[in-house]
Parts: structure tokens; C-alpha cells; sequence
């Protein structure tokens, strides 16, 4: 039953606020809402409105706005891809819920996505599991309704969220794109993401739209643009709208930075993000220690190419989650072009080691070499690469980690390719690696961002499950 306490009371008056409080007349205490943005009316609108007053906007999202990176891995596309390819050719009608902006504490950054059917089938995840459950029946009513809406879950007040919510004590502020999909739009959101998967070479950038001042912007809520590796733009967004030259700009620039980012073109928003080709890795080596790491790295969505001189090893069977197995002889070694993938070797033959270290040494492309063994067996090899090339070790430089791996203090083979798949994220990231309680720092660095997020239409953050 609807709640008639006027929303300024609503912290000491309405214990029913988070589910169906004032769905039709907005509240006093909440901002204007624009044209445009009238899909968020009727939404819960948090107490926490209230904490503008005291720290202010501006102040608290230059505390607590930090950034993402790309969060839509390739594993994670596919079994998107895969899902909603099931539920068109089922009939199942779906939306897709997406992370477009964070502010604060958040268990997943800008780029986590989630499909969610009509009959409230979930593929993917938004957060750590508080949010999906309000998401879905949020998403279910989208599917109803045909059109996107926006929603802000808040955790920021941490006595609310003691009181009422599910004390997350996350402290963060969620903006989630709830739109649903038209099978027949070659442009919607997923296939968009699907012609991106099929050229994945190289970084793509996408621009979605997710808060208008209505019609006069020449945009509206959901559309997007995709900056594609062959340098084509495609998506939604119309050649013709007066923002379209900034947004082609912006997602040019923002593949210049290699980092996203979230525009502000006055009452406009845009979420720009950056979608990464999976990473690429070769271990020369296909003995059972590799094994377990080809099973970590493929569960990261990382393509792994397994080579061995050795017949009876480089067996595909041995590497089902393998991208590619192959035998390859020493001889050989001296003829694989330069791809840039990340290199392993872990073959446990000097004389292997040492052709595929010779091979590496001019291939600037390469910048991680990991080598398994002790720093007496590296310190042999540069001697002998020293005979021939003087400046083996000047070239090795920032690219060799030998001994491989972080210090876990790892003894199985479980172990250790746990140690070494951890060190190569940290390269990837630029990372220290270490315990995150000794850093001063936030977990994520800084959004890039033209304004503050402005949180209107909050919804407090319960736990759904």
C-alpha cells in the first residue's frame, strides 16, 4: 500500500519508503525531475536526499568518485552472447541492465552488464548479488513498459542503510541502464557488443547515453555510438543530432587515454567505455604444471596458445580450455612472427628456453616474458644471449620476471600458476600487487569526468537476496 507521508519526514514517518512509497506525485524533497526524465518518477526516492545539504554534491563525488576499467571481460560477453541468442530464439523477451556510472564504493565498476528475461532469468551480475534482485523485477517492468529508465541505488548513509537497508556499508552511489532489447534492431545494445566481439583485436569504445533533458538534446535515454577497431562508428545516435560531433570526439579522445570516462553536455550524460580485446598469452611448455594455469587463464577469458616440441604433451586434449595446442620444434621456434602476446616459458629445457629468449629479444611487442625456474638458471641464460648480443640484458629490461611469479608462497601446481596468473594481472593493471589494506589509496583510481554524478531518483541500496 502506497505510503502518503510527505517524503521530507520520510526517515522517521515511512518504514514502507523502499517499496512502493509515492509512486505517482514526485516528493518535496527530491530535485526537479526534467523532460525527459520523467521515467524516473515513481521510483522510491531515498531519505538520503538530505545529505546534499550537509557535504554537498560536488564535495562528496570529488571524495568518493573513483574509476573503472573495463569490466565486460570476453568470458563474460560470450556467456551473454550465448544467453541472449537462447532466449530470441525461445521467444523470451529480455532487457539488459547495465552499469553506466559509480560514484563511492561499488562492487562493480561502469561496463558490468546483466540480462534479465521476462520471466526473470538472470545472466550476469551488476554487483556482488545486493542489487539483482530489486534489478530484476525493476527490469522485468521495463520489459512491460518498452522504454529505458535509469536507477540510482545509494548506500551512502551508513545509519539508513543500518536501519533499513541491508547494511552493505558499501557507501556508494549505483546508476544502473535498465532498457529492453528489440531482437529485430540490428543496433541494440547486444549486438552492437556482438560486432565488436567479432573484430576484438584491438580496444573499442562505446558512448551510452543515460540522462536527457528531453528531446530538445537530440538524444534520448539507451542510444549509443561505438567507436569500432576498424575505425567505423556505428550505434544509435543519429549523424544528425547536434551532440553527435562532441560524442564522436569524446570517444575518440577517450581510446587516446585508454581509460573511461563520463561526460556531462549539460543536462546530457554519457558513459563512455572502453571494451578490451581478451588478453593473449603463449606458454612454451605442455608439461602438467601448465595444466592448471591454462585452466585459470581461460577462466579469466585470456586466449592461451600452448606450444612443445614434444609431441606426446601438445596433445589438445591435455588443454581443452586452450585456444590453440601445438607442436613446435625447436627449429621452429626461430619462425613464429611477432603477435604481442604475453610469453611463459615453462617448458623446463635450457636449451628451449634459451632459442625462445633469442627469438623474443629484438620483439619490443612483447613486454612480459615470465620464466619458471630459479635466478641462477636466468642468470646463465643472459650469459650465454650476452655471447651473442650484448645488450641482451639492456633489451630484457622491464620485460623479464624471473623467477615468474608473486611470492604466495606457493609449492603445488595449483599454486604456483595461481602466483604467476597473479603477477601477469598485476602487469596488465599496473599494479604493485601486495595486501590492499597497506594502501593508502582508493581500490579503484579516479573516473575521469567533465561533472559530478547527480544522484536524482535514489533508490537505497537493499539487498535482494
Amino acid at each position: 500500500m502506497p505510503c502518503s507521508t510527505p517524503p521530507a519526514s520520510v526517515s522517521a514517518a515511512c518504514p514502507l519508503r523502499r517499496i512502493k512509497c509515492w509512486p505517482r506525485n514526485p516528493c518535496r524533497c527530491s530535485k526537479p525531475v526534467m523532460p525527459g526524465e520523467a521515467e524516473n518518477l515513481g521510483q522510491p526516492v531515498s531519505a538520503k536526499s538530505r545529505f546534499s545539504a550537509s557535504l554537498g554534491i560536488t564535495a562528496f563525488c570529488q571524495r568518493y568518485q573513483f574509476a573503472a576499467v573495463s569490466l565486460c571481460t570476453m568470458t563474460e560477453l560470450q556467456r551473454l552472447l550465448t544467453a541472449y541468442d537462447a532466449h530470441r530464439a525461445a521467444g523470451r523477451a529480455c532487457a539488459l541492465a547495465s552499469v553506466v556510472d559509480v560514484a563511492g564504493s561499488a562492487y562493480r565498476r561502469p561496463g558490468a552488464r546483466m540480462l534479465v528475461t521476462d520471466e526473470g532469468q538472470l545472466t550476469g551480475a551488476i554487483s556482488g548479488g545486493c542489487l539483482e534482485g530489486d534489478a530484476r523485477q525493476r527490469a522485468r517492468r521495463t520489459i512491460q513498459q518498452g522504454r529505458p529508465t535509469v536507477v540510482t541505488y545509494d548506500s551512502t548513509d551508513p545509519d539508513d542503510d543500518l536501519q533499513f537497508g541491508a547494511a552493505l556499508g558499501c557507501q556508494g552511489i549505483v546508476q544502473i541502464l535498465l532498457e529492453p532489447l528489440d531482437f529485430q534492431d540490428p543496433n541494440n545494445p547486444m549486438e552492437l557488443l556482438r560486432r565488436w566481439a567479432a573484430q576484438a583485436t584491438s580496444p573499442a569504445v562505446i558512448a551510452t547515453v543515460f540522462a536527457t533533458a528531453g528531446p530538445a538534446s537530440g538524444v534520448v535515454v539507451g542510444q549509443r555510438l561505438a567507436l569500432l577497431p576498424d575505425g567505423t562508428f556505428n550505434g544509435t545516435v543519429s549523424s544528425q543530432a547536434g551532440l553527435y560531433p562532441q560524442l564522436l570526439a569524446a570517444c575518440q579522445d577517450t581510446l587516446a587515454a585508454g581509460q573511461p570516462a563520463t561526460h556531462h553536455y549539460d543536462a546530457v550524460r554519457v558513459s563512455l567505455e572502453i571494451l578490451r580485446p581478451p588478453v593473449r598469452l603463449t606458454v612454451y611448455g605442455a608439461g602438467n604444471d601448465v595444466q592448471p594455469l591454462v585452466r585459470l587463464a581461460a577462466g579469466l577469458g585470456w586466449q592461451v596458445r600452448v606450444a612443445d616440441g614434444r609431441p606426446a604433451q601438445a596433445q589438445p586434449a591435455r588443454f581443452p580450455e586452450a585456444t590453440t595446442v601445438e607442436v613446435l620444434t625447436l627449429a621452429q621456434v626461430k619462425e613464429q612472427p611477432y603477435d604481442g602476446s604475453l610469453t611463459l616459458l615453462m617448458t623446463h629445457n635450457y636449451y628451449y628456453d634459451l632459442e625462445v629468449l633469442r627469438h623474443l629479444l629484438p620483439d619490443a611487442s612483447t613486454r612480459y616474458i615470465g620464466l619458471l625456474g630459479p635466478r641462477k638458471k636466468y642468470e646463465r641464460l643472459l650469459e650465454d644471449l650476452h655471447q651473442e648480443t650484448p645488450d641482451a640484458a639492456a633489451q630484457l629490461q622491464g620485460r623479464i620476471y624471473s623467477p615468474v611469479g608473486l611470492n604466495l608462497g606457493g609449492e603445488t601446481p595449483e599454486e604456483i600458476a595461481l602466483s604467476i596468473i597473479a603477477e601477469i594481472q598485476a602487469v596488465l593493471t599496473g599494479r604493485p600487487a601486495g595486501f590492499l589494506r597497506d594502501s593508502p589509496h582508493p581500490i579503484h583510481p579516479p573516473l575521469r569526468a567533465t561533472a559530478p554524478l547527480v544522484p536524482e531518483g535514489r533508490v537505497d541500496a537493499v539487498c535482494g537476496l
